[in-house]
């Protein structure tokens, strides 16, 4: 998950004049008015929404959107994220600022020093010149482009305004229909070799190699929101008994890991001994990341922590007896402050860094 950066500052436009007396500042060769306060754009593309928003230095936003992805994906998908930095540019004008520079995030992986990303959920999005694109549409925004995984802008959010504000050690771990983690190690983002680092959900955490392994490795395959609903469905088809089935009106189908989490907070056994399940290795992969990286905090999200009552505590306590004990003592276990904004916050301080870097 590399950060690609195209920098190149933005010129005034002629029809821009500055307000009488207010006189012009000169900033890289390019000439500002000097009432025009400088913001940065986000824009965090998931799989189904693209959301954006300005932001100030101080990580206030000052304006957000949401639409739908195209589901055509491709060139499609790239001109609406295009259009959503001309509509941040526009948005930062009528507010009497000037955009200074656009943080994107990805659901995959984006490839340092090409511009190029691998979204699975993106039709067409694989080693897809996304930079490259962007910049085709829109040849006159030419401010500085950061691109980024969700992960690492996640992480990135969360430790300048979330529950790890401050924090130069920080990992994020999202549990949702899969496992990954953002990491922050000394102050900076971790990538990797090949941008990919943070796919925790590799972890091996059983020697009893199961055939799904193969495919999303062990800890995503034992631990997360899509483990918990598939594990439910198998023993249900077995014939377990469980108030789960009903709870998803009969079909076996529509049995989800929120369904768990419903009929475990009714103490049905089944949905308690399979939430259990998931709390052990969760401890494990947790405890695996504080042992690796002595983070001073881990922040826990995706939509498995939804049911954070269920999860939380018993992750707590758990974790320390696999983890390095002085690790373990001095790390902070938390839910996102965030929500769903940790990636659009990420975007924001990414923007930022960028425009406090050229300075």
């Amino acid at each position: 998950m590399g950060t690609c950066t195209a920098s190149v500052r933005v010129p005034v436009h002629e029809k821009k004049k500055p307000i009488k007396g207010e006189g012009m500042t000169k900033k890289n060769g390019d000439t500002y008015p000097r009432y025009m306060s400088p913001l940065c754009g986000a824009i965090d593309v998931g799989g189904t929404k693209i959301a954006s928003a300005l932001f100030t230095r101080e990580g206030e936003i000052a304006a957000r959107q949401k639409i739908a992805v195209d589901k055509a994906g491709g060139d499609a998908a790239a001109a609406q994220v295009a259009g959503r930095i001309e509509a941040l540019e526009a948005a930062a004008a009528t507010r009497g600022g000037q955009l200074a520079a656009v943080g994107i995030c990805v659901p995959g992986i984006a490839y340092s020093g090409s511009g190029r990303v691998w979204a699975p959920n993106i039709p067409g999005w694989d080693q897809y010149p996304l930079l490259e694109r962007i910049r085709g549409h829109v040849p006159l925004v030419r401010v500085p482009i950061v691109l980024d995984s969700d992960r690492s802008a996640y992480v990135a959010g969360e430790s300048w305004r979330g529950a790890a504000a401050g924090a130069k050690d920080v990992v994020f771990l999202a549990v949702g229909t899969g496992i990954g983690a953002g990491i922050i190690a000394g102050g900076r983002i971790v990538h990797g070799h090949e941008d990919i680092a943070g796919a925790v959900g590799w972890f091996g955490l059983d020697p009893a190699f199961k055939p799904e392994y193969a495919s999303m490795g062990c800890f995503e395959a034992e631990a997360s929101g899509g483990s918990v609903a598939r594990k439910a469905r198998t023993r249900l088809a077995e014939g377990r008994p469980s108030s789960m089935l009903a709870l998803a009106g009969g079909d076996l189908e529509a049995v989800t890991a929120e369904v768990v989490a419903d009929a475990a907070r009714a103490n049905d056994p089944l949905a308690l001994e399979i939430i259990a399940g998931a709390v052990t290795y969760l401890a494990m992969g947790i405890a695996n990341i504080v042992s690796i990286m002595n983070p001073e905090a881990v922040v826990l999200g995706g939509g498995l922590f939804q049911a954070a009552d269920l999860f939380l505590e018993p992750v707590r306590r758990e974790f320390r007896r696999w983890a390095q004990p002085l690790a373990a003592r001095t790390v902070r276990i938390e839910l996102s402050l965030l929500g769903e904004d940790a990636g659009l916050y990420g975007c924001g301080k990414l923007a930022w860094d960028a425009v406090m870097k050229e300075r």
